[in-house]
């Protein structure tokens, strides 16, 4: 579920929202609209995932207004894992007394860093106090499975400030972390201050530097590298996010939201406004769809499996001579190693996940 506001868009964010936050009530009741529309009764979702935007800019008891709405138009298992995003400085006891009242299991706060010079340069509006203070709050209100996102490699961020941030966010023993490199997107502040030259990015052997770094001090903690920019202490892993990764049917609701169905793939309108007017008129506010081809569909579980220590089943890389020549050579290489019937990244292979694949393009 897709909530597409902000009180201010930070300046490395190319994902779909808008800081005007006068059309939020209007758009809880459109989206309670989309959910009785997309509603399945012969579907019982294992997950959901509330992200943004910044869904905790919902105030007044919307959101959860918004998910226990959710949760009666479309059944949960009872064993679902609910996750709700959060800045810190949205962070309060009541917020977090009202989330778990309305089922809400796992809280994902968008740290980022614990320098409030970092903070700056990225444009978060909150404080690395606040990011402490909010953390606090979520232990102290009993939330058991707790993520922090982190990020690095930024020109000039230093390998032991980075890892202090790290050391830092272990004194809470979040269940989970999510450590994101720095990824430079053309539309927004930072990436026209790459093109024009007033900012530069930091180079990849530093980017490679601190991603070993990261994983090697985490796995060291007990953490599991279970995906490139993820962690989890032993059975913690994002179980959302896992389904993503494998390829699972998955149903988003809100603006530019994305759905799955196995074969086919459709999106949402990448507007309010536009959102607003098709269910206004109880018509749903998809904008395109496509349909996997069965070797997009294959290059999709190379692009995926590779990325996580699941890998790619050996099968789906060897259907050719090629595929084979390829599996030999990156396996040679200490990128990959066989098992169970899989070819899984090592550490190294991980690095470069994105290019894996590429090698068995046919």
């Amino acid at each position: 579920m897709h909530v597409p506001f902000c009180r201010t868009k930070c300046d490395y964010c190319g994902f779909f929202s808008q800081t005007d936050l006068r059309p939020a009530d209007a758009f809880v009741s459109r989206l309670q609209t989309e959910a009785r529309l997309r509603a399945s009764p012969r579907d019982l979702f294992g997950t959901l995932y509330v992200g943004g935007g910044t869904p905790t800019v919902l105030r007044g008891g919307l959101l959860e207004e918004l998910i226990s709405s959710l949760r009666a138009a479309q059944p949960l298992s009872a064993e679902a894992e609910v996750t709700v995003e959060a800045n810190p400085d949205d962070v309060t006891p009541g917020l977090l007394h009202g989330l778990r009242q309305v089922g809400v299991n796992r809280l994902s706060i968008g740290v980022q860093s614990f320098r409030d010079e970092e903070l700056r340069f990225l444009g978060r509006r909150h404080t690395a106090d606040q990011a402490r203070a909010a953390i606090g709050m979520a232990r102290d209100a009993g939330v058991t499975n707790l993520s922090l996102d982190l990020m690095y490699g930024f020109r000039g961020q230093r390998r032991d400030q980075w890892l202090r941030s790290l050391d830092e966010a272990l004194n809470w023993r979040p269940e989970h972390l999510s450590c994101y490199q720095l990824s430079i997107e053309s539309d927004t502040p930072l990436g026209r201050r790459v093109a024009s030259g007033t900012l530069a990015k930091a180079p990849e052997s530093k980017e490679h530097a601190f991603f070993l770094a990261t994983s090697q001090f985490l796995t060291a903690r007990g953490y599991e590298h279970y995906e490139v920019s993820n962690f989890a202490l032993p059975g913690f892993r994002s179980r959302h996010n896992g389904l993503y990764w494998q390829r699972t049917p998955y149903v988003g609701l809100g603006p530019s939201a994305h759905s799955f169905d196995g074969t086919r793939r459709w999106w949402n309108v990448r507007s309010v406004e536009d959102y607003d007017a098709a269910l206004r008129r109880n018509r749903l506010p998809v904008a395109g769809s496509e349909r996997l081809t069965e070797e997009q569909a294959r290059l999709e579980c190379r692009m995926l499996g590779f990325r996580t220590d699941a890998g790619v089943p050996i099968p789906l890389l060897v259907s050719s001579p090629l595929g084979v020549a390829a599996l030999e050579r990156l396996e040679a290489q200490g990128l990959v190693t066989l098992r169970d019937g899989r070819a899984v990244p090592t550490l190294r292979g991980m690095a470069i996940a994105d290019h894996l694949p590429l090698e068995f393009a046919s």
